[in-house]
């Protein structure tokens, strides 16, 4: 059987609990309790209910001031009977089994009128309390009287709602006050505000609201231009929206009242209205059938006024009353926010476009400055080479001198690939430190060491489902190579400082200057690294073994900067063409582009010369180790000079190790020990 305590405090009835068998209900001045009362005089743990054998028993917990049932104090446990009162403090708790009994027994402090009333209005506010059960979404512990405290059984559900009842349509309800039905129905419209998807709907969607919470039968939604800078008129309103249930057409409302709204930025109600001059445009018959109006601002955040809305009843019987106009204030400031949201949601999206559009544009043109120049039969092998090897997923070694172009190469892989649509990232790990290195390549957390102040996201992270290129792969430290090569063996990583596992789809690309076999050999890169790395391998030649590339690349970096600066230079003279030709390039690509944007920017005539280029004498270091100098005229040189100079220019390039520079020379230590006595080289630092 169903079981309740009706609560009562004063002379007023204030909420339901209802009894559960199983569960304890304790009753006291700590919120911690189930039933709260508060008052000084209820001790914090002051007393509970619950069930045994069948009956439920109440019991005070030592109580300062005592438990009453009726008049007598209760010691020790209690078994409480349908119809008895519970009195603690000034609470008073009714024990029934059918709430329509629980009145007081004459005793109390009201009197049984009083009782009846307090019934009648739990009763109104609850219709669902009936003797044969209570709607949960009903129950619930008062504001000052009760509290159900939730944290102690977890398990219990107090309340159920599958949407609110604000935004459900609703008739009139005598019971409710008429600002309740106004709160729930600005509920409603600015929920449906929220949704619409344009100016019009949203202001069809405002005259519905408003003639659904106010008494008009005429109306309209008025805006002026976004373009419009200086202050508004009644003239510059246009009518976005209208409705009327009555006439045939929607009178508009007139320039005098527009205008000081406009002006004066402050809704108004005109009631029985006898100049025509506050209603409107008259009909046909040239009648005024209005006899009250409401106009009310649109104001934006910065209270600048936008737009009206006008409404107004031609009903004796249905006139807008002050509270109409508040709710109609309320509905035009929402409408304000829902068009300014628009505003901002078509602003996005054209950014949104425009940045798509600039993205498409900026990956076309960097993949037409991926392009490799050059038509020589080595760069016609580098470019086989790099299609075979785009269109997989498989890790891609890129070897050759600084200059060569290999970031280039990595590039034009990735946009001829089934990656092009992800991003293409490139780090050079010989321009970090370990540590920030570590941090660049898989990021780190908040904290994570002195000036992580926010989170980053690493390179890896960054450049998923594209390419990350690592430049100069042969200086990353052997800490740092072990976890690389667990991200590339497709294992998960975590940030520094972190302890998230982070996954992602990424093809790497490394290059490098350095002879990594001689690195593995001395143990300063990882072998399994290496043949890891090693799965395609594309050497890029230097510029000097491919000279029928130069005359291109530079005529194509000569077009490049003189669209850059808007110089006039009609191309290269024969010497210049000549001496680029005959030069060794130990720069490679990157001193051609050098050379040609300083020729660019300080030639005098209208065409580059050999001096303009200022080429270096700077030698270039060839693949035997010998260190070939620049060309130069012919000079005389018997070959014990070529022998000598041949013999410093290799223990040079080796540091004076004279047993690997023996090796290269093809000679023994020895005899190398012997020339140089013979020539008289010396080790100048």
């Amino acid at each position: 059987m169903l079981a309740y305590l009706v609560i009562r405090e004063d002379a007023k009835w204030t909420d339901v609990f209802r009894l559960v068998p199983g569960r304890t209900v304790t009753i006291g001045r700590a919120a911690t309790n189930q039933i709260v009362v508060k008052d000084e005089r209820c001790s914090r743990n002051h007393a509970e209910v619950f069930m045994t054998n069948g009956r439920w028993t109440l019991r005070d917990l030592g109580s300062r001031n005592g438990t009453l049932v009726g008049q007598h104090r209760v010691v020790g446990d209690y078994t409480l009977s349908p119809g008895e009162i519970v009195r603690i403090a000034k609470c008073q708790l009714a024990f029934v089994h059918d709430l329509s009994k629980a009145f007081a027994d004459g005793k109390g402090v009201a009197d049984d009128e009083a009782d009846r009333d307090g019934a009648a209005a739990i009763a109104a506010r609850s219709p669902s309390l009936t003797s044969d059960g209570l709607d949960d979404s009903d129950v619930h512990g008062g504001a000052d009287a009760v509290v159900s405290d939730p944290s102690l059984d977890p398990t219990t559900i107090t309340h159920r709602r599958g949407q609110t009842r604000y935004l459900r349509p609703r008739g009139d309800d005598a019971t409710t006050p008429r600002a309740s039905h106004a709160a729930a129905r600005l509920c409603q419209v600015v929920f449906e505000l929220a949704k619409q998807s344009d100016v019009a709907a949203v202001a069809r969607q405002a005259l519905e609201g408003l003639f659904e919470g106010t008494k008009v039968d005429g109306g309209a939604v008025l805006l002026a231009p976004r373009d419009t800078a200086r202050p508004l008129e009644a003239r510059d309103l246009r009518v976005v929206a209208w409705r009327t249930d009555v006439e045939p057409r929607y009178h508009r409302v007139s320039e005098f009242l527009a205008n000081t709204v406009l002006s004066e930025g402050e809704a108004v109600l005109a009631r029985n209205v006898a100049d025509d001059s506050m209603l409107g445009s008259p009909d046909s018959k040239g009648e005024i059938h209005s006899t009250s109006v409401i106009c009310a601002p649109i104001r934006e955040v910065g209270r600048r006024v936008v737009g009206l809305i006008h409404l107004y009843s031609t009903r004796d019987d249905r006139q807008p009353d002050p509270d109409d106009l508040e709710f109609t204030l309320a509905v035009a400031d929402n409408v304000a926010l829902a068009i300014a949201n628009l505003d901002r949601q078509m602003e996005l999206a054209d950014n949104l476009k425009r940045t798509e559009s600039e993205i498409v544009q900026l990956r076309r043109r960097l993949a037409a400055e991926s392009e490799i120049i050059g038509s020589s039969p080595l760069m016609d092998n580098v470019r086989k080479e790099m299609e075979r090897a785009a269109a997989s997923r498989a890790t891609v070694l890129i070897r050759g001198e600084s200059g060569v172009g290999k970031e280039l190469v990595a590039r034009a892989m990735h946009f001829s690939g089934p990656r092009k649509k992800g991003p293409f990232v490139c780090l050079n790990c010989a321009a970090l430190t370990e540590t920030l290195l570590e941090s660049e390549l898989f990021g780190h957390e908040r904290g994570a060491f002195t000036g992580a102040t926010d989170r980053k996201i690493g390179k890896f992270e960054a450049a998923h489902t594209g390419t990350l290129m690592l430049d100069e792969i042969g200086e990353m430290s052997p800490a740092i190579q072990a976890k690389f090569l667990r991200v590339l063996e497709g294992h998960p990583f975590e940030r520094v400082g972190g302890n998230q596992s982070v996954k992602v789809d990424v093809r790497a690309i490394a290059a490098t200057n350095r002879d990594l076999e001689k690195a593995v050999a001395e143990g300063k890169f990882r072998r399994d690294l290496y043949f890891r790395l090693r799965v395609i391998e594309i050497y890029v030649p230097p510029l000097r073994k491919r000279v029928d590339d130069i005359e291109e690349l530079a005529v194509h970096f000569l077009e490049y900067f003189k669209a850059e600066t808007g110089r006039r230079i009609a191309g290269f003279t024969p010497a210049a063409l000549a001496r680029m030709r005959h030069y060794r390039w130990p720069g490679n690509i990157r001193e051609v582009k050098n050379a040609v944007e300083r020729a660019v920017v300080l030639t005098q005539g209208d065409r580059i010369d050999a001096d303009d280029l200022a080429l270096t004498s700077l030698t270039t270091q060839s693949e035997s180790g010998e260190a070939v100098a620049g060309p130069k005229a012919y000079e005389p040189i018997s070959l014990a000079d070529v022998e000598r100079n041949h013999i410093l220019a290799t223990l040079k390039a080796t540091g004076w190790n004279k047993t690997r520079a023996a090796t290269i020379l093809g000679i023994e230590r020895s005899t190398l020990d012997r020339k140089i006595r013979r020539y008289q080289i010396t080790r100048r630092y």
